[in-house]
């Protein structure tokens, strides 16, 4: 099992500087083919982590017509993991096949008829760390989440394309925020496109316009969201859902920064950043087809991962304190959710909504003047009715999606139906209200 040493001699980094190489040790990741095709190469990671597959991108890359263009990614930390990626064969660890899965000294790995080996070489990677505990919304004093803003810091200074995965909730907009606002083209726009919100009939034309008269209804130009970050940076949220006649045009922006308006002939240069985000691993989506694997290696020049909340709860703190201040909390009313045994009781919890569900959480235990424990419903004096002869996490989703509809509701009401205000002063994304309305049935006036 790899382990983790403690740093003692980091140096104070200012922001924007390199981190330097202070950080933790982990041991490197030694792979061996053992049977297959490709028997007898090795290799060593000289990373924390490596992808194995047979397409040409991968750390280590296996010509074998059974093991898929990105068949399982190995990490090594406190120990060593291997996680499948939704490969055709799939990925069989000891004889047992897996989705994720702990590696031992020697573990074999058979991918399709390819067997790898894995071991710990003496050898030992030293992780890179900020020194800061924020990047710009984004907080946390974790490994985990220090890795990351290292890997910002450092592509905050170029004009690279990220990459930002993670499930939902995590901050990947704040991130690619905190990326625009800390790189060159702060003075720039910075463009927001939800690939997953916009109909796919209607996504071309948002990325890159129109012409007038180029379709039935087109009475004018229009600019497309790719125009309209010249000079800064578009952020494509949810990249994954990207149709795959979209794909071949969206390459040729990232290849030649040029676009063309739906309806003309003429290319256009567009001088901007591209950051991206996705809360799957596209390289799963590569091996259904659904996703070039052109595409995905033109977007993943910088990947940068953002952890769940369950894998970092030391950050629960400031996470809390963050939020709280962002909610315009004051300190009578939050003190009480600033106490150790309610901060221990929030790094127990799971969290699958990540950093939003637990801003909602704190924000009901405002709004109802009550400290309650994760998941739980609210009380009945509040007006909901509980049934107990129902599962617990049903009760609990229940009694969660009340809440959304009634505060919905009751925000827009207050805002007179206008949503943009409405979103602003509850501090919450435009685009996140739009869904919690559609997910409950309401329309927005």
């Amino acid at each position: 099992m790899a382990t983790v040493e403690p740093d003692h001699d980091a140096e104070t980094l200012a922001y924007g500087q390199q981190p330097q190489d202070t950080g933790p040790t982990v041991r490197r990741a030694q792979l061996s083919v053992v049977e297959g095709p490709r028997q007898g190469l090795s290799y060593q990671a000289p990373a924390d982590r490596c992808a194995i597959g047979s397409h040409p991108s991968n750390d280590l890359v296996v010509d074998d017509p059974t093991v898929s263009r990105f068949h399982c990614e190995v990490v090594v930390t406190r120990e060593g993991r291997v996680r499948d990626l939704d490969s055709t064969n799939g990925t069989v660890v000891d004889g047992v096949r897996v989705a994720e899965a702990f590696l031992r000294e020697g573990s074999l790995l058979r991918l399709g008829r390819t067997v790898v080996r894995f071991d710990l070489a003496a050898e030992r990677n030293r992780l890179r760390l900020s020194d800061r505990t924020e990047f710009g919304t984004l907080v946390g004093r974790s490994i985990a989440m220090r890795t990351a803003f290292a890997l910002l810091e450092r592509a905050a200074r170029t004009d690279v394309t990220v990459l930002l995965e993670g499930e939902t909730g995590t901050g990947k907009e704040r991130a690619a925020r905190g990326l625009h606002e800390a790189g060159a083209r702060r003075k720039g726009p910075l463009v927001v496109v939800d690939c997953s919100a916009i109909p796919a009939n209607l996504l071309e034309t948002q990325l890159f316009g129109h012409e007038k008269g180029a379709f039935t209804g087109a009475e004018s130009r229009r600019i497309g969201a790719f125009e309209e970050a010249n000079g800064g940076t578009i952020f494509l949220d949810e990249i994954g859902e990207l149709p795959p006649d979209l794909q071949p045009k969206l390459l040729r922006v990232l290849e030649a920064r040029e676009i063309r308006r739906l309806g003309s002939n003429a290319d256009l240069a567009v001088d901007l950043r591209v950051i991206a985000a996705t809360n799957r691993d596209l390289r799963a989506a590569v091996n259904a087809g659904s996703f070039r694997p052109d595409l995905y290696y033109r977007l993943a020049v910088v990947r940068v991962a953002l952890p769940p909340v369950r894998s970092r709860p030391d950050d629960i703190p400031l996470l809390v304190e963050s939020l709280l201040q962002g909610l315009g909390a004051d300190g009578s009313a939050s003190a009480p959710l600033r106490g150790p045994e309610f901060l221990a009781g929030l790094a127990r919890a799971a969290w699958p909504g990540n950093v939003r569900e637990l801003r909602n959480h704190l924000e009901r235990c405002l709004v109802l003047d009550q400290v309650m424990p994760p998941g739980d419903a609210l009380p009945a004096e509040a007006g909901l009715v509980v049934d107990a002869s129902v599962p617990y996490a049903r009760a609990r989703d229940q009694a969660i999606a009340e809440f959304e509809r009634h505060y919905a509701e009751a925000l827009l009401r207050l805002h007179g139906g206008k949503v943009t205000a409405a979103a602003k002063a509850a501090g919450m994304d435009r685009r996140y209200l739009h869904r919690l309305l559609k997910r409950h049935g309401r329309g927005a006036g």
